[in-house]
């Protein structure tokens, strides 16, 4: 059994969509991160760092006690180790998996939460920071759609690299992005969105989030006013 703390973001869907694809028997916790539940001092313990995703196995590999792990990017890895599916085994098939991994990690997921945010959420509009970012999620774009052009997936078979990068491309009209002007990507896009995990995936995301509503200033202030303090 695996419970996944979580709330419905690109970094909350990635792993759903791995739980889902697997099959792996799961609990979803809501962490509600717009009320603070990041905070919580049960949930600082397995997510020092106070984001969400994090994950308990409460049956590891080794049969002991339960491990917790903490960033998406490292349960999708500790995941596909510990089932052996959507992360080849041989050294190149998995230096190829993770780099495109960490492509999302370090590059797609940051540009694209600053891009969101000074796109939608910033109090007052910056021309200079909404076209820095507008522009290098572009760029990212188009790094991507290389990289699909003659491949259905981004390294070999579907694995954790599409479930990870997939949920960034998401929101891409509020990115300020035309998926038409990337056509493999948008290939790959519309495949993985008619996958029936991923479906369901998301299905569960709206669910626990209900009708959504713009955030309030108070919202606002837990998500993006926070400090070493807070």
């Amino acid at each position: 059994m695996i419970d996944l703390h979580y709330w419905p973001t690109p970094n909350g869907h990635k792993i759903t969509l791995f739980l889902e694809e697997s099959g792996l028997d799961y609990t979803i916790h809501p962490v509600n991160i717009g009320k603070g539940d990041q905070f919580a001092p049960d949930f600082l313990k397995i997510a020092p760092n106070n984001r969400m995703p994090a994950i308990v196995d409460h049956d590891p590999a080794d049969g002991g006690d339960p491990i917790s792990v903490f960033e998406s990017g490292a349960i999708l890895l500790y995941l596909a180790e510990k089932t052996g599916r959507f992360l080849p085994g041989d050294p190149r098939g998995k230096a190829e998996v993770t780099q495109w991994l960490m492509w999302q990690m370090g590059g797609l997921g940051p540009m694209a939460g600053q891009n969101g945010h000074f796109n939608i959420y910033a109090p007052e509009k910056v021309p200079y920071a909404i076209a820095r970012y507008d522009n290098e999620v572009n760029r990212l774009y188009g790094v991507l759609d290389r990289r699909l052009d003659g491949r259905d997936f981004v390294a070999g078979d579907y694995s954790i690299a599409d479930m990870a990068i997939y949920p960034w491309i998401v929101p891409y009209e509020s990115h300020h992005q035309d998926i038409a002007d990337f056509p493999n990507l948008k290939r790959w896009f519309d495949a993985i969105k008619d996958r029936p995990a991923v479906v369901e995936a998301y299905r569960k995301g709206d669910e626990i989030r209900g009708e959504a509503k713009p955030l309030s200033e108070e919202e606002k202030a837990i998500l993006f006013g926070q400090s070493s303090k807070r």
